[in-house]
């Protein structure tokens, strides 16, 4: 009965149109009500609590990060420097695209963000090439994807702080997966290019390579910069964000000047913006997510994935299908803030790996990205491209299927992601 309370009192609103946060509050009110125990004062308490956490203040650097990025000249010389190296080869636009995003997504963890650089950048570039616009918007809607993964990752950090998850090791578990997401992109992109008649930009000389290389020695040094100090415990992940963002002031307003101060308010209120609906979204969960422990919505989910909880890939594959159904209706940030309260327990009982699990978690909350009908990648691209979602859609369903496969594998053979965590963690 409470199981049926809870989703009853969750998408009853979400399908009235309610926005979720307000949902989650319903969620959480209408649990205290069914235990007899309601109380405004606690919802209001939770609420604060909720947003009141040092790790979560790296939310709000890395989108302060990837918005100067964008605007100070970093994405821009991120694809310039793809261009460069492998513009030349048949199908290079996709694997300049596929490239950047890797990069990308160690920049500012967003794949809002890196979409809509990605898509300002490239698609009129593939347009003007000869490649099918439907299929060059659904390869940028799904490398930028990759944001999430890679570190660091906000999906990361939200995962961590309501798991109790080490959001070091999970930003360490986060590349290997990301590389074979790409590496299945350029795979795919292979396949469904092949047969495209398209204009291939001239080879660069080794000048021009080395010439973009400098003038993107900057931007490349940000994740490095960031990978190391966390391998050895120079600073926390919440001191990464701090890092991220004023070393991308440093570089956009004193290395490449493009970021001008009279933009800097604007930037600011673009970040600020973004933050308040994430941590607002955060601070809401924190209602349904303290109800959810004190209904113990876990013990009766628990109770019916009993016959599986012998079986680890069997109980993961279970625990997947359930995310990629709920990611179709869903955005990635209410998903993790509900869902992870409620899996945590049920993944701790059951003898799995949060750090394995979470990678797995994200993942599959960054495919959601890319499935209708909320698909908050694909409206971006649909924004920036102006391709309706039917036709983006058609060009998105080959690489999706290449990142459930990776998924897939992923689930079949943990030392994909555990044993790369065994040696960064050391």
């Amino acid at each position: 009965m409470t199981v049926t309370i809870f989703l009853g009192a969750l998408l009853g609103p979400m399908a009235l149109g309610v926005p979720i946060a307000f949902a989650l509050i319903i969620t959480g009110v209408a649990l205290m009500i069914y235990l007899g125990m309601f109380d405004a004062q606690i919802v209001a308490q939770n609420v604060l609590n909720g947003a009141d956490s040092f790790p979560l203040m790296a939310v709000p650097f890395f989108l302060l990060a990837g918005e100067v990025m964008n605007t100070g000249g970093l994405s821009r010389r991120i694809v310039n420097l793809a261009m460069a190296m492998v513009g030349h080869i048949r199908g290079g636009l996709g694997f300049v695209a596929i490239f950047a995003a890797c990069v990308l997504s160690s920049l500012s963890g967003s794949a809002v963000a890196d979409a809509a650089a990605l898509g300002a950048l490239l698609f009129p570039m593939m347009l003007k090439s000869g490649h099918d616009p439907a299929r060059a918007g659904g390869l940028l809607a799904s490398a930028s994807i990759i944001g999430p993964i890679i570190p660091p990752s906000i999906g990361f950090i939200l995962y961590g702080v309501i798991g109790g998850v080490s959001i070091t090791k999970l930003f360490l578990a986060g590349i290997v997966p990301g590389l074979l997401i790409a590496v299945a992109l350029c795979i795919t992109w292979l396949i469904v290019a092949r047969k495209e008649q398209f204009a291939l930009p001239p080879k660069q000389s080794g000048a021009v390579r080395i010439k973009a290389f400098v003038e993107s020695i900057w931007a490349l040094m940000l994740p490095v910069i960031i990978i190391v100090g966390l391998k050895f415990g120079v600073f926390t992940p919440t001191e990464a964000g701090v890092v991220a963002a004023v070393y991308s002031l440093f570089v956009s307003m004193v290395v490449y000047r493009e970021l001008p101060p009279s933009r800097l308010f604007e930037v600011f209120v673009a970040a600020a913006k973004i933050t308040s609906v994430v941590m607002f979204l955060v601070a809401c969960a924190a209602v349904s997510a303290w109800l959810i422990t004190v209904a113990d919505v876990p013990g009766e989910l628990a109770s019916l994935v009993e016959p599986l909880m012998d079986n680890q890939t069997l109980l993961l594959l279970a625990i997947m299908v359930l995310i990629v159904v709920v990611g179709t209706a869903m955005d990635m940030t209410p998903t993790i803030l509900v869902m992870t309260p409620v899996l945590m327990p049920i993944i701790k009982q059951a003898g799995i790996d949060p750090v394995y699990f979470g990678v797995l978690f994200i993942i599959n909350n960054s495919i959601g990205l890319i499935t209708p009908p909320v698909g908050t990648v694909l409206n971006v691209i649909c924004g920036v491209s102006k391709l309706s979602m039917e036709d983006l859609m058609k060009g998105v369903i080959p690489f999706m299927i290449a990142e459930l496969i990776v998924l897939l594998l992923l689930v079949l053979f943990p030392a994909l992601v555990t044993a790369p965590v065994a040696w960064f963690g050391h």
